[in-house]
């Protein structure tokens, strides 16, 4: 039976790589009974702060980007000797060394690391961070000491800044840009710096439901979508 395993990864500018040995895996005692891939995109206009005005239709919903992929799941440690793979592990050490890999952080990247997840055909070599370590103890010694626990983990998709140029292409004009407004800056100028091209600036101010556009206040967050 295959294993789920999470593996440390070295990170860098252009690439997420696994590292090797056994310090760097954990392995699974117990496959997780089920996972959740989650997938989600985000889109302007459809806000519900977003009121369309009295006869006014509601604004056409437009792409504005995609978000990280999430996957969560839950694992259960056992130490009670019953599980052979984890016969001579407690718990405390199972924990420890997943803490060690996915959670602690790292002083050379200033960061946790990333890691990989790899199982089945559906995370296959899926790269995240962990966002989220749950643990709850379930049964213990007479000592005190945990015998069985469950654990969920919550991760969000890693991408290298490499990775990130390359999906978004974010100088594009073909592409939805979010723009905080700040000191100085007007429609025309920010229409400039986004197309290339001045005269958009009334169809963005329509767009965006300005009624003084002259004028903008910084910290207003603006959505320049895609033009030809």
């Amino acid at each position: 039976m295959t294993k789920l395993t999470i593996t440390r990864c070295d990170t860098s500018k252009t690439q997420i790589s696994p590292k090797s040995g056994a310090a760097n895996v954990f392995e699974v005692t117990i496959n997780p009974a089920s996972y959740t891939h989650k997938y989600s995109t985000n889109f302007s206009g459809t806000g519900k702060d977003q009121d369309a005005a009295v006869g006014k239709p509601a604004p056409v919903p437009k792409f504005s980007a995609s978000d990280p992929e999430k996957v969560s799941f839950s694992l259960t440690l056992d130490g009670t000797g019953v599980i052979p793979d984890a016969a001579d592990v407690t718990v405390s050490d199972q924990i420890e060394k997943l803490r060690d890999i996915a959670y602690i952080y790292s002083g050379d990247d200033h960061e946790p690391d990333a890691v990989q997840l790899d199982w089945g055909t559906q995370l296959n070599a899926w790269q995240g961070r962990l966002t989220g370590l749950d643990i709850d103890y379930t049964l213990f010694d007479p000592d005190g000491a945990p015998l069985r626990a469950t654990i969920k983990l919550d991760f969000i998709e890693a991408l290298t800044e490499a990775q990130v140029a390359r999906e978004a292409n974010n100088k594009s004009p073909d592409l939805t840009h979010i723009i905080q407004v700040v000191e100085g800056d007007t429609l025309p100028l920010l229409c400039q710096r986004i197309y290339k091209d001045v005269s958009k600036y009334l169809e963005i101010a329509r767009f965006n439901n300005l009624d003084n556009f002259r004028n903008l206040t910084p910290g207003t967050l603006l959505r320049f979508p895609p033009m030809r």
